[in-house]
């Protein structure tokens, strides 16, 4: 089995929102592509499926960002996982001319070591995959992006 990009690139998002803290500057989309080296216009489209299912929040403009709605003590990688991959199966018998496919016991085989695989990832919470050296890494980034924005960027405007 191999995960789609798309997918992919949705755990990083999740990932890297998870650790954001109590940033003051927004984690912008432009941030999350410069930092795993995301095309934006791709990005765009994963940030919009993640904001639909309801995990993270967008905000569009000057001001906007993205930031996580979701508890990620509580949030599952299997359902995120199962989200972003669709109900796919691994090989797609019904678009394929085979003469198995009558009489194939292949295809509820894979049903299920998918459904395993998905059962296994459901093990997993966004804080848990999130925490450590992984954690860690990913303040590291937030870090590094912070100090290169202009100064200007960081102080709060007065309203």
């Amino acid at each position: 089995m191999h995960l789609t990009h798309f997918s992919d690139i949705g755990l990083r998002v999740l990932m890297y929102l998870a650790q954001t803290g109590e940033r003051k500057v927004p984690v912008t989309v432009a941030e999350i592509a410069t930092q795993f080296e995301i095309p934006v216009n791709h990005l765009v489209k994963v940030v919009g499926h993640l904001a639909r299912a309801g995990w993270i929040l967008a905000v569009r403009g000057r001001n906007g960002g993205i930031s996580l709605c979701a508890d990620p003590a509580e949030l599952k990688i299997g359902a995120v996982l199962r989200e972003l991959e669709g109900d796919t199966e691994l090989v797609g018998c019904e678009t394929r001319d085979c003469t198995l496919k009558r009489a194939c016991s292949l295809r509820a085989a894979l049903r299920t070591g998918l459904s395993a695989f998905y059962d296994a990832m459901d093990g997993y919470t966004l804080a848990e995959i999130t925490e450590g050296t992984t954690g860690r890494q990913i303040a590291r980034m937030h870090h590094s992006f912070l100090r290169e924005l202009p100064r200007a960027a960081c102080v709060p405007r007065a309203r």
